[in-house]
C-alpha cells in the first residue's frame, strides 16, 4: 500500500462512533478479511449513512502484528467496554467492493435489508472512506433533489385532480410514507416514475423488499394489493411521458411482485401509451421468468428491459430467487428475446463481494455477456444481511475483487455499460462508451 491505511471505526453501546488510534480498517470479501486497495477507497459519498453492527465486534488490521485481529473490547482506564463494528450504507450510484469486517458469529438477529459496506477513517484526507467505486454519474437520484416540503402540496393537488385512481393512491403512500424517490418523481413530473402492477410474484427472493415471512427481517414496505386497470396506468403514465423532463415510466418497482404476471394488462396499457405519446421511455423491470410474455411486451412497443439476477449461474440464482414454476433457462431466453427484438437490455445484477466476484461467477459472467450481448449491467448492491447471504449461497472463501471484476469486464467488452439507473431512449448509447468507466468518484 502506497498510502497510510485508514483507521478502524468502532461504536460504543450507545452508538457513538470513534476511530481507533492504532488499528487499521479492514474489509471482507466473502468470508475472508482483507485490506482495501488504494484504488477502491473513496470518500464516503454525500447523503450516505453510518450504521452500527449490533453485537458484532470489528475485525481490524494490526500493523504491528501484521495480522487481522478481532477487537471485542477496548480498555478505558481500569475498565473495559465492549465495542461493535461500523458499516456504511452508501448513496445510490456506488458499487461496494468490500463488506464490513466483523465477527458475524456474534450476531443474534438477521440484519435489516440494507447494503452494508466497509468504512474507515482517513487521517490524511480527514474524512470517512468506503471501499467502493462509482458506476453511474446520473445525479437525478441524489437525496438533495427530494424535499418533502415541496412534495406534499403536489401530492394533494394530483389526488384532487385525478380522484378514484387506485394506483395514484398507492403511489402517494409510497412517496409520502415510504419516501420512494421514483414515486416522488411522478408528483414532481420529472425523470423516472413507477407503474407497479402486480400483487403476486413467482419468485420468493431471500431479500425481497416487499414481502417477507414473519420470522425473517421485516420488508421495507407493503406490496400493492390490486392489479391496476390499463386506464389507471395510462391516466398517470401518458401525462408523465408528455410533460416530464427525461421522462421514463417503469413497470416492476419495489412495491410489487413481478409485473410479468400481469403482461396482458401491461401490453394493453403500453400500446395506448405509445399511440398517444411520442415522448419518453417505457421500461420493464422483471425477473424475466416467462419468455413468451417478454415477446408479447416487445410486440406492444416496450422500449427497454431490465432483468434482475443475483448470479448468472443456475444454482446460485435458484438459491436466492427460489423460483416457483419457471427455470433459469427461461430467464436466459427472455434476455435473448429482448436483444433479438432490438430493445435496450440490461441486467439488474444484485452484487455482493465474494459471490459476484467468485472466480466461477466471473467466468460465467464473461460467457453470459459474450453470448447475450447485453447493453448494460446495473451494478446494484444487494441489500441483505451479509453473513446470511453468504451462508445461503454456500460461500467459503473470497473472490478476485469487485474492482478487478469491473476492470476485466470493461477490457473484454469495451462497449458494455455499467450503471445504477434506467436510461432514457436518448441516452441508451452515449458517446465514448469505451471509456465511460471508471467515472469520477
Amino acid at each position: 500500500m502506497s498510502r497510510r491505511l485508514p483507521k478502524m471505526l468502532y461504536a460504543d453501546h450507545k452508538g457513538n462512533i470513534f476511530d481507533h488510534p492504532e488499528l487499521c480498517m479492514a474489509g471482507m470479501n466473502g468470508t475472508v478479511p482483507t485490506l482495501p486497495d488504494d484504488l477502491e477507497l473513496i470518500p464516503l459519498p454525500e447523503d450516505s449513512r453510518l450504521f452500527t453492527m449490533p453485537s458484532m465486534p470489528p475485525i481490524a488490521w494490526d500493523p504491528r502484528k501484521k495480522a487481522f485481529i478481532t477487537v471485542d473490547t477496548l480498555r478505558e482506564g481500569k475498565r473495559s467496554r465492549r465495542i461493535q463494528a461500523v458499516s456504511a450504507f452508501m448513496a445510490p450510484g456506488y458499487l461496494r467492493t468490500l463488506l464490513p469486517a466483523c465477527d458475524y458469529s456474534h450476531k443474534t438477529d438477521l440484519l435489516p435489508l440494507w447494503s452494508y459496506t466497509a468504512v474507515g477513517w482517513d487521517e490524511e484526507r480527514d474524512c470517512f472512506v468506503v471501499a467502493a467505486s462509482k458506476v453511474d454519474n446520473n445525479s437525478n437520484w441524489n437525496p438533495v433533489n427530494y424535499d418533502d416540503r415541496t412534495l406534499d402540496p403536489l401530492v394533494r393537488q394530483m389526488l384532487k385532480q385525478i380522484p378514484g385512481n387506485r394506483l395514484l393512491e398507492q403511489l402517494s403512500r409510497c412517496a409520502v410514507d415510504y419516501h420512494c424517490f421514483a414515486a416522488k418523481n411522478l408528483f414532481y413530473r420529472r425523470w423516472e416514475a413507477p407503474l407497479p402492477t402486480s400483487p403476486i410474484c413467482n419468485s420468493a427472493c431471500l431479500g425481497c423488499i416487499s414481502l417477507q415471512a414473519s420470522e425473517c427481517c421485516p420488508s421495507n414496505h407493503d406490496r400493492i394489493s390490486f392489479v391496476p386497470t390499463p386506464e389507471e396506468l395510462c391516466e398517470l403514465a401518458i401525462p408523465h411521458l408528455d410533460q416530464a423532463e427525461q421522462a421514463i415510466v417503469s413497470y416492476g418497482q419495489g412495491c410489487e411482485g413481478d409485473p410479468i404476471l400481469q403482461a396482458d394488462t401491461i401490453a394493453v396499457a403500453t400500446r395506448r401509451m405509445k399511440k398517444e405519446s411520442s415522448r419518453g421511455t417505457v421500461n420493464f423491470n422483471s425477473n424475466g421468468s416467462i419468455p413468451e410474455r417478454v415477446q408479447q411486451l416487445c410486440d406492444a412497443g416496450m422500449d427497454s428491459f431490465r432483468f434482475s439476477m443475483n448470479s448468472v449461474r443456475e444454482e446460485t440464482y435458484n438459491r436466492y430467487y427460489r423460483p416457483k414454476g419457471y427455470q433459469f433457462s427461461d430467464v436466459l431466453r427472455s434476455v435473448n428475446l429482448s436483444k433479438e427484438a432490438g430493445r435496450f437490455t440490461s441486467i439488474n445484477y444484485l452484487a455482493s463481494p465474494g459471490v459476484t466476484d467468485a472466480p466461477q461467477e466471473v467466468e460465467a459472467l464473461m460467457k453470459f455477456v459474450s453470448e447475450t450481448n447485453i447493453d448494460m449491467i446495473q451494478m446494484r448492491n444487494l441489500s441483505i444481511d451479509p453473513e446470511y447471504y453468504n451462508r445461503e449461497m454456500g460461500v467459503n472463501g473470497q473472490g478476485i475483487g469487485m474492482y478487478r471484476l469491473l476492470q476485466r469486464l470493461k477490457k473484454e467488452f469495451p462497449r458494455l455499460q455499467f450503471g445504477y439507473y434506467n436510461r432514457t431512449k436518448e441516452n441508451f448509447y452515449p458517446e465514448n462508451l469505451e471509456t465511460a468507466w471508471p467515472v469520477g468518484n
